[in-house]
């Protein structure tokens, strides 16, 4: 594949922003994010979208099989309500799981979040795309995009041949 434009998908799961009853904070913390943190040109594709565990799926795939996303990163849905139920959608859809990030993700939150605990967020490859579960709040998407995001472009070097460069600043910094 060895895109010299890698593309990220961003989605948001959230039933009050799908319906517009709430502002989305969780999609642009993320893409702010991104756009601090890559070096190399990169593509987007956002969508937000109620939480129901097939739409999530069906978003995935699509991200995935059709829109080429080399990354995926989801916003909502990893709490424990039974309204949070995007890491179940990250598990169906994904053919290998990487626990290590799900691990750091939370291990770097409870440093400073006593609830991180209750995160549920995961992270997984499926074809040529890795997919990685956020928090909501754009606060701890610094912070899990800060924990794991070193290992992101490897990741992606391993699975399609992507050569990303990255502001090792600006996420060493956060980290």
């Amino acid at each position: 594949m060895n895109n010299t434009k890698i593309k990220v998908g961003f989605i948001t799961i959230s039933d009050r922003a799908a319906r517009g009853e709430y502002e989305d904070i969780g999609g642009p913390a993320m893409q702010k994010w991104i756009n601090n943190a890559l070096l190399s040109p990169y593509e987007i594709d956002s969508i937000i979208i109620e939480d129901e565990q097939s739409l999530i799926e069906q978003t995935m795939k699509d991200f995935a099989d059709n829109k080429n996303c080399n990354l995926i990163l989801t916003t909502g849905g990893t709490g424990p309500t039974t309204r949070d139920v995007t890491p179940e959608a990250t598990h169906a859809v994904c053919e290998r799981i990487f626990d290590g990030f799900a691990e750091q993700m939370r291990s770097v939150s409870l440093r400073t979040v006593p609830t991180a605990i209750l995160s549920r967020q995961t992270a997984g490859t499926r074809g040529h795309s890795l997919i990685i579960n956020l928090p909501g709040k754009p606060d701890a998407i610094d912070v899990c995009l800060s924990a794991v995001f070193l290992a992101v472009p490897k990741c992606l070097e391993l699975l399609d041949n992507s050569n990303i460069q990255i502001d090792l600043d600006f996420v060493e910094q956060e980290f």
